[in-house]
């Protein structure tokens, strides 16, 4: 039995205890599926996979490709109006212990939500964005992955919203620009396109990967390096992306306008790829 919100129950066993609950020892994938096609499946497929490896999670043998997908797939027809939507699989530890588990024996949950745009689109409003300053992120492995510990991503977005901002900049702490709170960052200075590379702590992203091959492709500069906070002043334009939204532009850094010419651009060329 268990006291839940000030009323005793018996324990059902599927919050209290998940690991994943308890202990953010969960790994997941955001993906987003547009007309019935997952964008960038192999890229989440291998990222979910090294993820996994990471945390030290077993990976079952029928943890395949065609498999996930299958299961992807199977719900987001049930949801889906209109063959687009997004989704969100999670794999977690399923064993008893405390820190320490028993085993290494996993479990996933698929989740879906009804999307009605059939592409990548940017929405034209105001965007203003700014510093956090409060907690700083960890250059390390562990924070390039998506686990269930984002307590930092958490506190930032309130703080956004109790100052009138629409997203946050996270800094790691060498005190370096390092990611939004839930998308990759990329500055754009007199063409260049410059965004913090992995060893900065950032997120490993799908969409940031995807970005950075369709720049090189079509012959745009890129440069992956340290982003000292001062390049944000000087910046002709700031994007984010992450799976979902695909491309944002950012309008308004503290008092200085923002372009997004060249992110238009980028965003065309994303939807021309899927």
């Amino acid at each position: 039995m268990i006291n839940f919100n000030g009323q005793l129950t018996e324990q059902s066993h599927q919050i209290e205890n998940n690991r994943g609950f308890l202990y953010g020892d969960l790994v997941f994938e955001s993906i987003r599926i547009i007309e019935g096609k997952i964008c960038f499946w192999e890229d989440h497929y291998f990222r979910l996979i090294s993820s996994m490896r990471i945390c030290r999670i077993d990976i079952p043998d029928h943890f395949t490709p065609d498999f996930l997908e299958r299961n992807i797939m199977n719900l987001h027809n049930v949801i889906s109006k209109n063959g687009c939507s997004r989704v969100r699989l999670s794999v977690y530890r399923n064993s008893a212990g405390k820190y320490r588990p028993v085993s290494n024996d996993c479990k996933f949950l698929i989740s879906c939500q009804n999307l009605e745009s059939n592409k990548f689109v940017i929405i034209q409003e105001e965007f203003k964005v700014d510093i956090f300053k409060d907690y700083y992120l960890d250059k390390q492995l562990i924070s390039s992955i998506k686990t269930n510990n984002k307590i930092i991503n958490v506190i930032a977005s309130i703080y956004a919203k109790e100052n009138l901002l629409h997203n946050c900049i996270l800094l790691n702490n060498d005190k370096m620009v390092c990611e939004f709170i839930n998308a990759n960052i990329f500055l754009i200075k007199d063409n260049c396109i410059i965004t913090p590379d992995l060893k900065s702590g950032c997120l490993n992203g799908v969409m940031r990967k995807n970005i950075i091959r369709i720049l090189k492709k079509n012959n745009i500069q890129i440069v992956e390096r340290d982003v000292n906070t001062y390049e944000l002043s000087d910046a002709d334009e700031i994007f984010g992306c992450n799976s979902i939204q695909g491309v944002f532009s950012i309008t308004k850094y503290r008092k200085n306008e923002l372009k997004f010419d060249l992110t238009k651009k980028i965003l065309d060329l994303l939807n021309a790829s899927i």
